[in-house]
């Protein structure tokens, strides 16, 4: 098999909600695509869809899990490894 036919896989760790709106922007511009395409593809307008990536918290899991979708991405949790000072409750 060529090397052209290797698929690199990119796990990238966010911790912040802009963080995810930064992502969701450059992977829609690595793509060549416009806000108005991909908001035409998830059926909401491009205002709505320019508010998402501005404010990526206001994202429903289910929406986030569509516009990944149409991004050509997968969203994975992982379990991360005990932390002594992290807390568990809210």
């Amino acid at each position: 098999m060529s090397y052209r036919y290797w698929r690199y896989f990119i796990m990238i760790k966010l911790s912040t909600s802009h963080q995810l709106g930064q992502l969701l922007t450059a992977r829609r511009k690595a793509l060549g695509l416009t806000q108005q395409e991909i908001a035409s593809r998830l059926g909401i307008s491009q205002n709505r869809y320019s508010e998402l990536e501005n404010q990526p918290a206001q994202l429903t899991v289910d929406r986030l899990l569509a516009l990944a979708g149409v991004l050509g991405m997968d969203l994975t949790v992982l379990e991360r490894p005990a932390d002594p000072h992290f807390s568990s409750e809210w």
